[in-house]
């Protein structure tokens, strides 16, 4: 049951990036109305992508931690390792999407620097 979860949950996320981003993000940053921050709609169209994606990468450690739950594998460290991790990945989008000007990527840094070292 829940490799099943797990497998449901990965899938979803790879249907929400890959849908939202053909269907939804695409046409919405092709508006002219977006809004203008730091001289131009980069920004806002960098922050929107990366914000949309990480929904993807929370599931996608969820189905993780499923998996590992299935195999009675889920100790306190495996579950940090995998917060950590998705705390990195979290970290990497608003770097790359908006080149680095969003700075939620330094708490998710942080985040991902204290679990690793509390594992």
């Amino acid at each position: 049951m829940l490799l099943a979860a797990a497998f449901i949950v990965f899938a979803t996320g790879c249907a929400h990036s890959y849908l939202g981003e053909r269907f939804l993000l695409v046409r919405l940053l092709k508006r002219d109305n977006l809004p203008r921050l730091f001289g131009g709609t980069a920004f806002t169209a960098g922050t929107l992508r990366f914000a949309w994606h990480l929904t993807t990468v929370a599931w996608w450690a969820m189905a993780l931690l499923l998996v590992f739950a299935s195999r009675a594998e889920l100790s306190t460290a495996t579950v940090l390792r995998v917060i950590g991790g998705a705390a990195l990945v979290s970290a990497a989008f608003p770097i790359v999407f908006t080149r680095g000007r969003h700075l939620s990527w330094v708490a998710f840094l942080i985040v991902a620097a204290l679990v690793f070292l509390a594992a």
